[in-house]
């Protein structure tokens, strides 16, 4: 098993853009909607990497995010 695959570079960078994001998501609605998007992107990892219960509670994680971010844009 190859550490450094495309797809495990691809997972740690949207992992790590998830936490950034969720991090400082109070300071702007777009860090919201940025949040969702890496949501989606460690979603998309979860099943291409084959670990797909990662990838459902990601992706529930994503449409939250969203859901919260039309919220924000809406008030």
């Amino acid at each position: 098993m190859e550490i450094f695959s495309l797809l495990n570079v691809f997972g740690a960078f949207v992992v790590t853009l998830m936490m950034i994001f969720y991090a400082i998501e109070e300071r702007s609605s777009a860090y919201t909607m940025l949040f969702g998007i890496t949501c989606l992107g460690t979603s998309i990892y979860g099943f291409a990497a084959g670990t797909w219960p990662f990838g459902i509670i990601e992706g529930v994680w994503a449409v939250i995010a969203f859901r919260k971010y039309l919220k924000l844009r809406t008030a």
